[in-house]
């Protein structure tokens, strides 16, 4: 008779806890700064130049300002302490931007940027800071890299976001 009196009082317990868990995760789910964020993956982890990691999002929010950063997961065996990327940008108007960039994935001493488990790093690297987009509409950002080699051993994953500036 104890256990089930036990049973009964333990009951609204769990589920008080059950819900406050779920509140919490709601509330800062809602919270999240994050506007958009997508990785691509690369099949037997190569990137070949002749795949594009396109990312596509339609922007309404013309007034916030935004930053935008690049994700690399890479092997610890990844052969190179950066990375070259040719980026194109088209705007809702269809205006199209192209520029080039390089990413730097370790530093003097060889040390992966970001954070390491295992063989596995992950580096999130910032891009432009504090901007806004111009026109609301669809967008896309297109990355291919600009790496002699091809394919690009070793990068796992590619990816994109963009979060509310914290200013």
């Amino acid at each position: 008779m104890i256990t089930n009196q036990r049973m009964i009082r333990q009951k609204p317990i769990l589920k008080s806890v059950a819900l406050f868990c779920a509140m919490i995760f709601l509330v800062s789910a809602c919270n999240s700064d994050v506007v958009y964020s997508k990785y691509q993956k690369f099949e037997e982890n190569e990137w070949y130049s002749k795949d594009k990691a396109v990312f596509d999002l339609d922007i309404t929010d013309t007034v916030t300002y935004n930053d935008i950063s690049l994700m690399v997961r890479h092997a610890d065996a990844y052969p190179y302490s950066n990375l070259f990327l040719f980026v194109t940008t088209t705007y809702p108007d269809g205006k199209i931007l192209t520029d080039t960039m390089e990413v730097i994935l370790s530093d003097a001493k060889g040390k992966w940027q970001g954070s390491g488990a295992g063989d596995i790093f992950d580096f999130k690297v910032p891009v432009k800071k504090n901007i806004r987009f111009p026109k609301a509409g669809k967008y896309q950002f297109s990355f291919v890299h600009g790496m002699r080699v091809d394919p690009l051993p070793l990068i796992m994953d590619f990816g994109f976001e963009i979060e509310k500036s914290k200013k």
